[in-house]
């Protein structure tokens, strides 16, 4: 059953089929943590349905596949911190953690953050560099995709408006590699990013770097990785110095702006000190 009145402007389905079907059926917002919705609103009301996913239990939580490891998309990011992650979970780990206050950690959800699709979304870059996809359930059916595809712009996702995203999706092939996350801001906490960076390195038995993953956040209209420096550093020693291979042409891709936090100049110079110390942070955590 969904609480209230069917006709109401607010309802509360208690299944993940309830709340397809009522998305099919009107538009509504959908509201999960409500640490983006309601600052959102400002002083205004909702307009129209509201539909509030909260009581979706089957879509919280993080459980380990064969192949993958789902995390639920009303996972909150405290769940992220306190969960019993492999190594190349780190960096995500270190990302949840600046997601704002421990209260916003505790409220807010991993589908929230990536369909509020901020530029700066704290989530985001840890889960490009591990090759997340996204799951998208509706009234018709189920379908995935891969996160850096979902994300099309600045707050622009693929999601459909019948459409909830439900999972994350992390294949399991890197598990062993280190990771980290790094972020600048104008003070230590509670800050949006100026820049903020998230590398997987997996090392092989000759010490060299089997593969890299790289993504830079907040100085671009979305998150992107940094495929040609990925490429650049396959079979380099993974050892202390690996950052000096980092060099500012890797960092073409990135479209920085000037705004209140920073000018796109120290954005670009901030991301390649980031991208630097990121992977020592791997050899280090190894």
């Amino acid at each position: 059953m969904v609480s209230g009145d069917p006709n109401s402007l607010y309802l509360r389905p208690k299944t993940l089929d309830e709340a397809v079907t009522l998305l099919a059926s009107s538009s509504g917002q959908i509201l999960a943590g409500g640490t983006d919705f309601y600052p959102a609103l400002g002083e205004r009301l909702p307009q129209g349905r509201v539909v509030d996913i909260t009581a979706l239990r089957e879509i919280r939580g993080i459980t380990f596949e064969p192949e993958q490891i789902r995390i639920g998309g009303l996972t909150t990011w405290s769940d992220v911190i306190r969960a019993p992650l492999p190594l190349c979970f780190d960096a995500l780990k270190a990302a949840a953690r600046e997601v704002g206050s421990v209260q916003i950690q505790n409220r807010g959800t991993v589908a929230g953050n990536l369909c509020n699709a901020s530029p700066a979304a704290d989530g985001v870059p840890p889960l490009l560099v591990l090759d997340a996809e996204v799951e998208l359930a509706s009234a018709t059916g189920m379908r995935r995709i891969p996160l850096g595809q979902f994300l099309a712009g600045n707050r622009k996702t693929q999601r459909r408006p019948d459409e909830i995203l439900t999972a994350v999706l992390v294949p399991r092939r890197m598990e062993n590699a280190a990771s980290a996350f790094l972020k600048l801001g104008a003070r230590r906490y509670l800050v949006i990013s100026v820049s903020m960076v998230a590398v997987v390195v997996q090392s092989d038995a000759t010490g060299r770097v089997a593969e890299a993953h790289i993504a830079v956040g907040a100085c671009s209209a979305k998150a992107l990785r940094l495929t040609a420096l990925e490429h650049a550093l396959q079979g380099l020693p993974f050892n202390r110095g690996i950052g000096s291979a980092v060099k500012p042409e890797h960092l073409a891709p990135l479209t920085p702006i000037d705004d209140v936090r920073a000018t796109a100049a120290y954005r670009r110079d901030a991301s390649l000190t980031l991208v630097q110390r990121a992977l020592e942070s791997c050899v280090e955590a190894r």
